[in-house]
């Protein structure tokens, strides 16, 4: 027994470590932290609810209500941890779906009610613990949770095409395989084991995740955008586009810089809403962006940039005071050696023509008026 209980007080040292670092964390996104020190209390509540299984279960018949109590607090709470770690992913997908909650309401429920009626579990009057007729309940809502979320995991993914398809899918698979070896054989307590080094790793991965986004506009960085340019095969074909604010420094100086923020939000937004999911945005610097994106399609890139003019352009009509935006792209075709520099410099010099045909005509219209 000795050396099960070292084992939760290492988790447990672990998990309050990492309670330390998610609060002090300036990689991870204020949103995150709340669900994610939640996962981790429960998590602390759960270790020692087994491990007071542990001590209370050696045959003494003076601890059988602790052996009860803790074994409901280890049934009631298990299936919330996977909740808890989705909505570190993302807050608003219970809010839509609330229905989902259903089954794990349904597992607490059972859980208190198992010590009168045998459902979940039960502990004999010898103080003995045994799997109730309706344990199986108990698992096809941990799953149903489990699925949740990944589910929740793949769609934030495929939202801002971040690539932690095969990232998560190791995690999973680490996750499920430890959780289920518990299950199978009750007396080797890996379970729990396995759910901290999993927190440790979804602290890890989501870290990464926010610390690739600029915060203002939810564009990749520059640093992921310098990332994702050394990680093209040299044999792919891709285009790139980049985009920068006309005047955006007349914006800052006549409505100043909280405004020139809101136009930068505002611009990030209307580009997002142009361009489909083939499209990955990054906000480059300042006021210029770039898009990297697997589209070869001349047409169809002119179709997204007409789109985002458009709208802007629709935004100015209802009276907000928006800038235009220059931009130019260039394509790769695949085929040969790749010269990513080469390639970038010829959507840099297009914009840059792009820039100096507007202002030239903006200043034959203020010349006409």
């Amino acid at each position: 027994m000795s050396m099960y209980i070292s084992a939760y007080i290492i988790d447990i040292a672990a998990l309050l470590y990492l309670a330390g670092a998610v609060y002090s964390s300036t990689a991870l996104n204020l949103f995150r932290k709340k669900p994610f020190l939640i996962g981790i209390i429960f998590t602390v509540i759960i270790i020692v609810s087994e491990a007071g299984t542990v001590f209370a279960g050696n045959g003494n018949l003076n601890l059988r209500s602790i052996n009860i109590l803790c074994n409901i607090l280890g049934f009631a709470l298990a299936p919330v941890i996977p909740l808890a770690i989705a909505f570190i992913f993302d807050r608003r997908f219970f809010r839509r779906y609330r229905f989902l909650l259903i089954p794990t309401f349904v597992n607490i429920v059972l859980t208190v009610l198992s010590p009168l009626f045998k459902l979940i579990f039960y502990v004999d009057a010898s103080n003995d613990y045994f799997r109730g007729d309706c344990f199986f309940i108990f698992i096809i809502v941990y799953i149903i949770n489990f699925l949740l979320l990944v589910i929740s995991t793949l769609k934030i993914g495929r939202e801002r095409n971040y690539p932690m398809m095969w990232k998560l899918a190791a995690l999973s698979l680490f996750t499920i395989c430890g959780t289920s070896i518990q299950l199978v054989k009750p007396s080797a307590y890996s379970s729990w084991h396995c759910v901290t080094l999993s927190l440790i790793l979804y602290f890890l991965l989501m870290s990464e995740f926010d610390s690739s986004f600029d915060a203002l506009t939810g564009f990749y960085s520059r640093a992921a955008f310098e990332k994702a340019t050394k990680q093209i095969k040299e044999t792919k074909a891709f285009s790139i586009i980049i985009l920068d604010i006309n005047n955006f420094k007349n914006v800052n100086d006549t409505y100043g810089h909280d405004y020139g923020d809101a136009v930068l939000k505002t611009v990030a937004a209307v580009i997002r809403k142009s361009f489909n999911k083939h499209y990955t945005c990054y906000r480059f610097g300042g006021d210029e962006f770039s898009i990297l994106s697997d589209e070869t399609d001349q047409e169809k890139i002119e179709q997204h940039l007409r789109a985002m003019t458009n709208n802007l352009g629709e935004m100015r009509e209802k009276g907000e005071p928006l800038p235009t935006v220059s931009y130019g792209y260039s394509i790769f075709h695949g085929g040969e050696k790749l010269d990513f520099q080469k390639t970038f410099k010829e959507a840099d010099e297009q914009m840059y023509c792009f820039k100096k045909i507007q202002k030239a005509d903006a200043a034959k219209k203020k010349t006409t008026a």
